[in-house]
Formats: structure tokens, C-alpha cells, sequence
């Protein structure tokens, strides 16, 4: 038991779970520069650990259930932080609210939405969609172009950023709706031909 918990993904999602107050003090108190550096070994991370993961034949069923937890947590701060006035000293501005609710309001329907199902049908089966990775990798590069822009002063690129950010999070949320309807398809008639 002990091996399945103690594998090199699950020990970086761990880091990386641990990492994540430290980000969120870093930035709070105005070290933006070292805020920037930790998120970019946190975001790296995410990527290793999945790497490692399927080399090494490390894949674990703990591994599948923390690894999006972590996203989530660690974009959640991040947002949330980001969008505090006077985050930054001027002339950068923090993160428009409406960025953050959608960042927020995409994850709160993918977990009410499994969870539902969970409790109605008792599926377990489920996956994160490419559409949804692809929103989660946009979150990352923004955060780390908003640091950017807040330590560098270069912000003109950040309204094509938020309209990505939120474009992704409201296409994603919804697609995985029908994304989770196709898995419990694939489960019933994997169930029914054996």
C-alpha cells in the first residue's frame, strides 16, 4: 500500500501541494519575482510528474485523484491572490474579478457535476478532457504572464490573455459535461458485452 502511495508523481504533486502557501505568501507580502520563479517550479512540476508517471509505470489511482486536485487548488490561489487590489505596487493592476469567477465557476461545475454523478449512478470513471488540459495549460502560461508583467512591466498583452483564460474555462466546463455523458457510455457497454 505504502508503494502505491509513495511514488516520485505522487511525492512532486505533493511538493507541489505544499508549495502552494508559499506561493500565496510570497505574493501577498510583494516578493512577486520569487512568487514567479516558485509558480514556474510548481507549473513544471505538473508536467514532470505526469511524465514520470507513465515512464516509470507509476501511474496510481491516489496519483489520478490528486494530481487535478492540485491544479485546481494551486489555480485557485493563484487567481484569487491575483485579483486582490493593490496586489501590485503601480502601475500593474490586479486580475479583473470576472476572470476569476469563470476560472472559479469552471471548476465548481466539474465538481458538482461528478460528484452528482457519483451519487446517482456511483461512477468513478472519470477523466480529464483534452479541452479541459488545454484550459488548465492556459491558466498556467496566464499566471505566469500576469507575474511577468507585474515584475517586467509589460502588460500589454494581458486583455488577449483574460479573453483566452475565460473562453477556455466557459468552452471546457461545458464540454465536460458531454465528455463525462460519453465515459458513462463507454462504461455501460463495456459492462454489457462481458
Amino acid at each position: 500500500m505504502t508503494s502505491n502511495i509513495l511514488t516520485i508523481p505522487n511525492l512532486l504533486t505533493f511538493l507541489r501541494m505544499a508549495l502552494i502557501p508559499v506561493f500565496a505568501s510570497l505574493l501577498y507580502y510583494g516578493y512577486t519575482g520569487t512568487a514567479l520563479i516558485l509558480f514556474v517550479i510548481a507549473g513544471v512540476s505538473d508536467g514532470v510528474d505526469g511524465f514520470v508517471a507513465r515512464r516509470l509505470k507509476q501511474e496510481t489511482e491516489l496519483g489520478t485523484i490528486l494530481d487535478p486536485i492540485a491544479d485546481k487548488l494551486l489555480m485557485t490561489t493563484a487567481f484569487v491572490i491575483l485579483t486582490l487590489p493593490n496586489i501590485f505596487p503601480p502601475p500593474a493592476k490586479s486580475v479583473p474579478f470576472w476572470v476569476t469567477a469563470a476560472v472559479i465557476g469552471r471548476d465548481v461545475l466539474i465538481v458538482t457535476v461528478a460528484g452528482a454523478i457519483n451519487v446517482m449512478t456511483g461512477f468513478r470513471g472519470f477523466q480529464p478532457s483534452w479541452l479541459g488540459k488545454l484550459s488548465t495549460t492556459v491558466q498556467v502560461a496566464a499566471v505566469t504572464l500576469i507575474l511577468v508583467a507585474a515584475v517586467f512591466g509589460h502588460s500589454i498583452y494581458l486583455p488577449t490573455t483574460y479573453f483566452f483564460v475565460v473562453l477556455l474555462a466557459f468552452a471546457s466546463g461545458f464540454h465536460y459535461v458531454f465528455f463525462v455523458a460519453q465515459l458513462m457510455r463507454e462504461a455501460e457497454s463495456k459492462e454489457k458485452s462481458s
